[in-house]
């Protein structure tokens, strides 16, 4: 079955039953890897992508469910993106396998909330595991990418 999807900006059609979680057709028919699997149940964060601006679980997502929604994978944000710069001046990542789903849930986060109180970013964070335990060093790289923002929105 056909479905067309809008990725990163770019409509696409896939090969695809309706019950295909998006994350397959991502990784499998349109070779877009920066979405991982973790667990596939929905409870690690590791393949959150944005779907009109919201975070979600690319894992437990039907395709066929998305119809004309926008979808967004860290793909989409560019590789200069405030939170991928500090995530790297923060020395976030160790094994590095969750963080495009850390990075796509705090883009969701400091769109919604500029300026976050460490209360927000636990909330908005607390789908998201990380195995190497770099919630710390997460939470200085979201504020400091929240600086960053405000000063390119005052520019």
């Amino acid at each position: 079955m056909a479905i067309e999807l809008e990725i990163n900006g770019v409509k696409r059609q896939v090969a695809a039953e309706a019950d295909t979680p998006l994350l397959w057709v991502l990784r499998d028919e349109l070779h877009m890897t920066g979405t991982k699997y973790g667990c596939g149940i929905a409870q690690c964060g590791a393949c959150t992508v944005h779907l009109d601006g919201q975070p979600i679980r690319s894992c437990q997502t039907p395709v066929g469910t998305i119809g004309a929604a926008k979808i967004t994978t860290i793909e989409g944000l560019g590789g200069a993106h405030p939170l991928q710069t500090t995530w790297v001046k923060h020395d976030v990542p160790q094994c590095g396998y969750c963080q495009s789903g850390q990075i796509m849930s705090a883009a969701a986060l400091l769109a919604a909330t500029p300026k976050p109180t460490d209360a927000d970013i636990d909330a908005a964070m607390s789908g998201n595991l990380c195995r190497c335990g770099a919630y710390q060093r997460i939470r200085a790289a979201i504020k400091d990418a929240s600086g960053e923002l405000a000063v390119n929105a005052k520019a």
